[in-house]
């Protein structure tokens, strides 16, 4: 008789370590009955924009993708020409990881940095970003800018902090692109309504994320003015990712939108960074690095307790973020379990 293998540290380094919601998984599975139109042009699909459209608290457009790499690359896209600049922290992730698609997607515009604190922009270094150059033929010209909600450090765009980056962009004339691979962890930390934390507060281009939280794979970048969908239609399918299965993309979204399961994970992820965080606050030797905001942190631990956490087959990403530093992330699937256990080892090397 075969021994049950030994349980499998669970891993932190990032929600994408994650499985599938179940309620997910049924729902791919009863889009597999039968045939459907293909491209779109199924039934699911357009349930789909309508549930958007009504969560967002106005009229829509819609256009599915497999990853948020596409969904990124694509959205700002249709907001700079190939001369443009996207204004954009240093830590935003289309400027740390994503290969240069957006450069490649968009047919050559430049990523600008703009300086802020915890990862977030400046308004006032953004509206000196967005006057830099204009009309100067040799220069890039400022396009359009992209922030990252929740941000790479973990930090979140307050619906106030949105809106003073949306009325510098209004003031110049920059379109306003949230990467929202993380959106609904921060829809459920910050307790706000979807439309305030975008067009409400002058954000254009929503990439709404679902793969990080429970998905199997699917984004949707959500359009405030569908008048753009015609043309990002068309470089959707330039750039390959017009899938032509596409019920089993909206099938996944539109599990993930049904009964606010997408709010319900999201509430989960945060609850158990906020359990973990307070468990390695008690360590001695551990240094938690700004506060806990959705579902994602940062600690720096003594380096025999981080090797010692890795032996022991923990798995969570280390030293990018500084000396010592590592980065910790739950999801909709992080057990309470999960996290004492990682606190129980992290105890007995500390």
């Amino acid at each position: 008789m075969n021994a049950t293998p030994p349980a499998r540290p669970p891993g932190f380094g990032s929600d994408n370590v994650a499985g599938i919601s179940p309620a997910i998984l049924e729902a791919l599975a009863a889009a597999n009955e039968g045939p459907m139109p293909s491209y779109g042009a199924d039934e699911i699909s357009a349930r789909v924009e309508a549930k958007l459209s009504a969560l967002f608290e106005r009229d829509v457009a819609v256009l599915l993708v497999s990853t948020g790499t596409a969904a990124n690359a694509l959205a700002l896209s249709v907001l700079t020409p190939p001369w443009g600049a996207v204004l954009c922290h240093e830590d935003s992730h289309i400027e740390n990881d994503e290969c240069g698609a957006p450069e490649f997607f968009t047919g050559g515009a430049k990523l600008v940095h703009v300086p802020g604190a915890a990862a977030k922009i400046d308004p006032a270094a953004l509206a000196a970003a967005a006057r830099r150059d204009r009309g100067d033929v040799h220069c890039v010209q400022p396009s359009c800018v992209s922030i990252t909600q929740i941000t790479e450090r973990g930090t979140l765009y307050s619906v106030q902090e949105t809106a003073a980056i949306g009325a510098v962009c209004r003031e110049a004339g920059l379109g306003l692109h949230m990467d929202g691979a993380r959106f609904a962890n921060a829809v459920a930390a910050l307790g706000v309504s979807p439309a305030e934390m975008t067009w409400k507060a002058g954000v254009d281009i929503l990439c709404f994320g679902a793969t990080k939280n429970g998905a199997m794979g699917v984004e949707a970048i959500v359009l405030f003015d569908p008048a753009r969908a015609g043309e990002l239609a068309f470089r959707r399918k330039r750039g390959g990712h017009l899938t032509s299965k596409m019920r089993f993309l909206a099938a996944q979204m539109d599990a993930y939108l049904d009964g606010d399961l997408w709010l319900a994970n999201a509430r989960h992820a945060n609850a158990m960074a906020a359990r973990l965080a307070s468990g390695l606050a008690g360590i001695a030797g551990v240094e938690l690095e700004g506060r806990v905001e959705a579902n994602m942190l940062f600690a720096r631990l003594p380096p025999a307790m981080c090797e010692g956490l890795l032996a022991q087959g923990f798995r969570f990403y280390t030293d990018r973020w500084g000396a010592g530093v590592v980065r910790l992330v739950t999801s909709f699937a992080t057990s309470e379990a999960d996290v004492d256990r990682l606190l129980a080892a992290a105890r007995a090397l500390g």
